[in-house]
């Protein structure tokens, strides 16, 4: 859409976790770090919590990306699974060819067989696991018995799970306190600060191919981040809105009025006066896709 008018190669503010995106902030980078470290350590559980938005699936993916070739890693986006269909996702991710019928003995057994094999090859196994605040008890409790099984040096089978605040108070429950204590790695991965601010903006327009001067004036920036709290999603979804509104009205700059407009029109900001800016906006969407047409 608007990709031509400011010398993009593609939209820079998708929420959709691209790592050619990943920001290395002084939290995600130490986030990312924390990772690296304690997957190569071949120990227990890694913990990493942050509220929503605030990159963890990207993370997640940029960890995976990242690992080297010692490593086969198994990745479920969705663990909300009673413990026979978790294990049955994990086995399907180390690419083992079951019985559809197969008993829960014979499944454990597939999947150790298949974890014994990889470390006889010098592979470490890493299973992420993404909204794990989402995991029921029991199915936590499965997966901490499948972490007993290693050899005399390390674990055949690492756990990192991905989740909100409240995962840590589904750890903080007495029935699964033996999985907590095998936490031996664990990061709150918070907002950008006002500082990081600029630096994501450019980098990310960087990324997509924007070679000019600045894009976002100061205003917009300052009102960018106290609409946001700094949560990239938000930070994403205003700027994106943002983009589409200085285009709409042929603006080679996003100011502050762009993006009050934009936060006024996204129910997650702070943002919750003057009403009538969302006919505004609409306005302007409807002026972005007429110039879009016409310049097709």
């Amino acid at each position: 859409m608007y990709q031509s008018h400011f010398g993009l190669r593609e939209v820079p503010f998708s929420i959709t976790p691209d790592t050619s995106f990943f920001f290395t902030s002084p939290h995600s980078q130490e986030a990312l770090n924390t990772l690296l470290v304690a997957a190569r350590s071949g120990e227990g559980f890694i913990k990493i919590t942050g509220e929503v938005g605030t990159g963890k699936t990207l993370l997640c993916r940029k960890f995976i990306a990242t690992l080297g070739d010692e490593f086969v890693t198994a990745y479920i986006p969705n663990p909300y699974l009673e413990p026979r269909t978790l294990m049955l996702a994990l086995a399907d991710e180390l690419e083992l060819t079951l019985d559809k019928d197969v008993d829960q003995h014979q499944l454990l057994k597939s999947i150790t067989f298949r974890l014994m094999e990889l470390a006889g090859q010098n592979k470490q196994v890493v299973l992420c696991l993404d909204e794990a605040q989402a995991i029921p008890l029991e199915s936590l409790e499965a997966l901490r018995l499948l972490t007993n099984l290693e050899t005399e040096k390390r674990k055949l089978l690492q756990i990192v799970l991905f989740g909100q605040p409240e995962l840590n108070m589904h750890l903080e429950q007495d029935s699964i306190r033996q999985l907590a204590q095998r936490i031996t790695f664990h990061y709150h991965l918070g907002p950008l600060n006002k500082d990081d601010l600029e630096y994501y903006l450019a980098h990310r327009l960087r990324v997509a191919g924007f070679t000019g001067g600045r894009l976002f004036g100061r205003g917009a920036v300052s009102q960018l981040y106290a609409a946001s709290g700094g949560i990239p999603r938000l930070i994403n979804i205003l700027a994106h809105k943002a983009l589409m509104l200085a285009y709409g009205e042929g603006k080679q700059e996003v100011s502050k009025r762009h993006v009050t407009i934009a936060a006024q029109d996204t129910v997650a900001t702070r943002s919750s006066r003057l009403p009538w800016l969302i006919g505004g906006l609409s306005l302007l969407v409807a002026a972005c896709s007429v110039t879009w047409a016409l310049t097709k």
